[in-house]
């Protein structure tokens, strides 16, 4: 099968999911980070509890499984590899989160707005 060129590639990871669903909170930082080291820009952008995941705090403590490695990690990890993590300023609230506690990692607080543009310039969206 031919692929496109990576470099051309953008990939958004639609994050929605969060801490009452651990087991699908690891994933999108492992694929994200593997799909920025083959050249693809990939962003991931949190809404609804995703949101919960940039929480100082959170992520630091939440696993996917028991025993394994934390979620923390696996973001670092994508960060690492270039992978840009975009949070839902309007989600932030309904969570009784501000900007000011995310983790370090986040590159950006957006309105939804910027959800949209992505969605129509991307290549791939992926959701979770």
């Amino acid at each position: 099968m031919e692929y496109p060129d990576p470099e051309d590639q953008l990939v958004i990871f639609l994050m929605t999911s969060g801490p009452s669903t651990p087991q699908r909170c690891a994933t999108p930082f492992y694929l994200g980070s593997l799909l920025s080291a083959m050249d693809c820009d990939v962003k991931i952008f949190f809404t609804m509890e995703g949101v919960r995941l940039l929480q100082k705090g959170v992520p630091e403590n939440l696993t996917a499984m028991e025993g394994g490695k934390y979620i923390h990690t696996f973001m670092q990890e994508a960060k690492r590899a270039g992978v840009e993590f975009i949070g839902c300023k309007p989600a932030l609230p309904g969570y009784e989160l501000e900007a000011e506690g995310l983790i370090d990692e986040v590159d950006e607080v957006v309105n939804a707005g910027r959800l949209a543009d992505l969605i129509l310039g991307c290549d791939k969206l992926i959701t979770f």
